[in-house]
């Protein structure tokens, strides 16, 4: 077995202000009784001249957290059950009330509202009458910090006024955290944010060698100006009457140096969270809280960093000898498919037996999204060989599928990946050498993936504003332009319309196979075109869309056949979401995958679940 990674030290001025961020809460397991039949008790909140005061996010965390194993290098062991707790949020209603679970447990309220002050208490602080009152907030820095990353990331409109930079900047500088959260819009210096970009280049950006050169300079004056003039930060997406009857719960999982990327809702009822970062599976229930880690063991003569070995040199401590990024659930056997995307092999989990096995394959490079068909067959893209992959359970047989070219140097570039990455991992400057244009030449990157009802095979290509399109029975692939830039990843919904996140466009597509036709929706969110939607899912029961908030600290709901939306506020600041998954009685899961995770306030990445509307009620 590789020698596990040691624990470095943080980079770039950061560690002092990941402690800031962690207290007074740091690593906090939350609390919240589980959806079964808690007792309930009722908060009353009103202003300083006694009204009551509706939309009041209240939170309930435990206090002192429970305590976790953390004896495998800070994560617990291998296949050992943890209990862990939740945090309960609801909103006041409109007479200023709102119901959490009772708890034996000591714990403390945190109270937002947008335009008030913060206010926190302990359980033993809150009084036998629970009535707290919120104190208007004044200040107009205060107001601006409470806004999310997407209001402060809209202030760069004014800087970055060529709309080809400021959306090359908002897709490659906004896929792994968000831009605008405090981390980011701190005054830095164009050397400084030289070096940021940089490093970020390492990590997969494909910024523009001309923004590479431009943008320092930029970042420095135009977030010295925000951060003196705080009032040119404008207001933030209202919240809606309609959150009353809603219950959001988080679970602490991983930590500060995990990447909590894409998960899976399995049909035995558990959630599947695979950590990026650490190459660990978190196998959650999500009525109990309790959960167990399984560690996947590198397979021989695996690299830290696997093909990749140069990409994450500088992050302060990981076990990233596979990168999992999806995941995929047959509906045969109920194994679970996982690709990850620093090796060429697929992972085959079995959730009875907890084994996993190899399926090594002979080419491609970086799988990425995948999914089962009827016929028990898994597709994946493969996000830096331009192509799609197939693996034939029951042949065992791989088949990969070829994207078409841009151009002749695309081409050539996309073939010589692997050696530009070994040449990184030598500590080389490839990017002195390799000039990247707007359009991401050489990196098409087919990205999102999913299976129509008919079995055609539809994928996002990211770089060049594409979807595609694969018939199984004959191989053909058809590419379609889409109208919007950044289709990052796709669903498709009971009728075999695809949806479609257009990741720096704050809008999402609709596109009919049967008409040719698409159709644009922009987000609920404010101010408009600030968001950056990084995937989607269809509730095909409820025939719904629901789009991750990523630069908003929120999710998002479409009703098709009205289209109306709802926008849910989520509790933590800095929450980066990149999947969405369904249970069986309409919750809505979600996680905290911020990279690096201590962007996340508390620097604790969490699984989420929300219950929409009345179907709350404890």
């Amino acid at each position: 077995m590789p020698a596990e990674a040691p624990l470095r030290k943080i980079p770039h001025r950061e560690e002092a202000e990941m402690k800031s961020f962690f207290l007074p809460t740091a690593c906090t397991l939350l609390l919240a009784l589980s959806y079964s039949g808690a007792q309930a008790m009722t908060l009353q909140v009103r202003t300083e001249d006694g009204m009551p005061l509706g939309l009041v996010m209240v939170t309930q965390v435990a206090n002192p957290a429970v305590v976790i194993d953390a004896s495998d290098n800070g994560y617990p062991a291998s296949g050992k059950l943890q209990q862990g707790l939740f945090e309960t949020t609801r909103f006041t209603d409109a007479k200023g009330q709102a119901v959490l679970p009772d708890s034996a447990r000591p714990f403390r309220l945190r109270l937002r509202k947008p335009g008030f002050k913060l206010l926190t208490l302990e359980a033993a602080d809150l009084g036998a009458n629970r009535v707290l009152t919120l104190v208007a907030e004044t200040d107009t820095r205060a107001l601006a910090e409470q806004r999310p990353s997407n209001a402060w990331t809209s202030t760069l409109g004014k800087t970055l006024t060529d709309d080809v930079i400021r959306k090359e900047f908002v897709l490659q500088c906004g896929f792994c955290h968000q831009q605008g959260s405090a981390f980011l819009r701190r005054d830095r210096s164009a050397a400084e944010w030289s070096t940021a970009i940089q490093r970020m280049v390492r990590y997969g950006a494909r910024l523009s060698t001309q923004a590479q050169k431009d943008l320092p300079a930029l970042l420095q004056a135009h977030w010295q100006e925000i951060n003196a003039h705080p009032d040119r930060v404008p207001d933030a997406t209202p919240w809606t009457p309609d959150l009353a009857g809603t219950q959001i719960t988080e679970l602490a999982i991983g930590d500060p140096f995990s990447q909590m990327h894409d998960f899976l809702a399995h049909s035995n009822g558990m959630v599947y969270v695979g950590d990026n970062l650490q190459d660990r599976i978190y196998e959650i229930n999500p009525d109990t809280g309790a959960y167990t880690v399984y560690k996947i063991p590198p397979a021989a003569g695996d690299k830290l960093g696997g093909l990749l070995t140069g990409r994450l040199r500088e992050f302060p401590k990981h076990e990233t000898y596979q990168g999992i990024h999806s995941l995929a659930e047959s509906r045969k056997d109920g194994h679970v498919f996982i690709t990850p995307s620093y090796q060429r092999r697929l992972i085959e989990f079995d959730p009875k037996t907890k084994a996993f096995t190899y399926h090594e394959m002979e080419s491609g490079f970086y799988p990425h999204t995948i999914r089962l068909d009827a016929k028990d067959r898994v597709w994946f893209t493969l996000a830096l060989s331009n192509q799609v992959g197939m693996f034939d359970r029951g042949t065992g047989r791989f088949t990969t599928y070829d994207l078409p070219y841009r151009s002749f140097m695309e081409e050539l570039t996309v073939k010589l990946t692997p050696f530009f990455f070994k040449l990184i991992g030598w500590g080389l400057p490839v990017t002195n050498w390799v000039r990247i244009d707007h359009v991401s030449t050489g990196v098409p990157l087919p990205y999102g993936i999913d299976i129509a009802p008919d079995g055609t095979v539809w994928i996002a290509r990211l770089h060049t504003d594409e979807i595609a399109s694969i018939d199984p029975s004959s191989g053909k692939v058809a590419m379609v332009a889409t109208p919007l830039h950044a289709p990052r990843r796709l669903r498709i919904d009971r009728d075999g319309n695809l949806w479609i996140v257009m990741f720096n466009e704050s809008a999402i597509l609709r596109y009919e196979p049967a008409l040719r036709r698409f159709t644009k929706f922009e987000l609920p969110v404010l101010p408009r075109g600030s968001e950056t939607p990084y995937s989607l899912n269809v509730d095909r029961q409820r025939h719904q869309v629901w789009v991750t908030g990523t630069n908003s600290d929120s999710v998002q709901r479409l009703d098709i056949a009205t289209r109306t939306w709802q926008f849910y506020p989520l509790p933590r600041k800095v929450t980066f979401t990149r999947d969405v998954e369904f249970g069986a009685d309409g919750r809505v899961f979600l996680t905290n995958g911020s990279f690096p995770s201590w962007h996340i306030e508390d620097g604790q990445p969490t699984f989420i679940q929300l219950k929409p509307g009345s179907a709350a009620a404890p």
